[in-house]
Parts: C-alpha cells; structure tokens; sequence
C-alpha cells in the first residue's frame, strides 16, 4: 500500500460520484504515474468553443473532466484515445457525441444526445461490426465520471511496458486469479457481453476481458514478479 492509498477502499469511494471519482483519479495518478498539475486540463474557453461548433452542451462531468487531466495522454491515450474538444463529434448516425475512440477506429465511446442535459449521463460505446445492420450503440457504464476512472486504468496498463504484461486467460488461470486476488469495488462493463473485471493485489493492477485475456499493470518490478510467479503461463511480452 504505497503511502497510505488502498486502491480497493478509493475505488469504492470513486464509484459513489463524480467528485469522488476526480478525487480517485487525481490520488491513482500521484501513486501511480505522475500528478496532476492544472496544465493538463483545458480551459474554459476551449470547451465554450468545442459547445459552439458543435451546437450543443456539454455534460458537467465532461467538462469538468477535461480540466482536470484532458491533455494527460499517459492517462488517457497510451492505447485508445480520447478526444481533445476540438476533434469532439456526433456520430453518422446522429444519436451520440463521441468523446473516445479505439487505437484501430473498431470502437466508439459515446453520450447520447439525449442525455446531455444530465450532469453526469451513462455511456455507451458502437463496435464496427462486419454487418452494418447489427451495429447499435449499446450500455457501457453508468455514469461517465466512472467512465473516466475506468479509462485512467486502463491507459495505466499500457504505460511502462517494464511493468506491463498481457497473457490469454484459461478457465483455470481465472479460477486462481479469483482465489488469490480481490475482485474491484468496479461494475462489471459492458451489460451486454462477458465483462470486464478488474481485480487487485498488492501494488498491482489486474484488468480481466471476459474471462479471454488478461493484463497486468504494477507499481514495481517485484509485484510483476509476483503476478507471474502467481499466474504462471504464456505472458506477452
């Protein structure tokens, strides 16, 4: 527990609403990666002008994420990115404001417009699918404010590849990783598939896609040793 901060109790305040969620974020970077300084968010102006070319508003939470961590591209874009306000955009279809996307353009993260009046609106996300018919956009998470803590997560898996790894999951290895480690205070995410759960262990970070793939993320080489020594196999790297 790196000076004092228990990734498992501040993730089960970050899920109780927005403030806690910018409060989590600010903490895990600190701990982390590096902290936040107010040049990493935009200014007022730059959202009033992405609100302007748009020709809508911006939920609060969005806003207020942008100010505090959206040019951190180390807690927002080492994998898939988000948008700066300028490159904000509503999608071909006209039912969402599109705020992230995948490394390879197969996936959306969008609000829907008829949210947008809500300070802190659900998510939902569009995958490029072979039959364009079946495409729909579809739940993610619930509030975008937790959408935001699971983004600043999951970036944190691709930021220092020494303290990184991925490997294909087996129903043993998920039973072991069940047994040993402790599952996040995190909705499991999407409704409407396998889902994504995020388990921790002692300075490590372990996010689980469906019971198909893992990845890891520590603070230090030790607890990466430890994960492999855990969870042996065919890591990636």
């Amino acid at each position: 527990m790196p000076n004092g901060f228990d990734l498992a109790a501040e993730l089960a305040v970050a899920i109780q609403g927005r403030d806690h969620a910018w409060a989590f974020i600010r903490r895990f970077a600190a701990e982390w990666l590096a902290p936040l300084a107010a040049e990493d968010g935009y200014d007022a102006a730059e959202l009033d002008a992405a609100e302007e070319r748009l020709g809508l508003r911006l939920p609060v939470a969005l806003r207020e994420a942008y100010a505090l961590l959206g040019r951190r591209d180390d807690l927002t874009g080492n994998q898939d990115t988000l948008l700066p306000p300028d490159k904000l955009y509503v999608d071909d279809t006209g039912q969402a404001l599109v705020y992230r996307v995948e490394n390879q353009y197969v996936v959306e993260w969008g609000i829907t417009l008829d949210t947008l009046d809500q300070e802190d609106p659900a998510t939902v996300y569009l995958a490029d699918m072979l039959d364009k018919t079946t495409e729909r956009w579809a739940p993610w998470i619930d509030r975008l404010s937790l959408a935001f803590v699971e983004i600043v997560m999951s970036e944190s898996l691709f930021s220092d590849d020494d303290l990184a790894d991925n490997r294909e999951l087996d129903p043993e290895t998920v039973a072991v990783i069940e047994e040993l480690y402790a599952l996040a205070p995190m909705p499991s995410y999407p409704e409407d598939e396998p889902g994504t759960r995020w388990f921790l262990g002692p300075d490590v970070l372990l996010r689980d896609d469906g019971q198909a793939w893992l990845w890891a993320r520590a603070r230090t080489s030790q607890a990466l040793e430890d994960v492999y020594k855990a969870l042996p196999g065919e890591w990636y790297v």
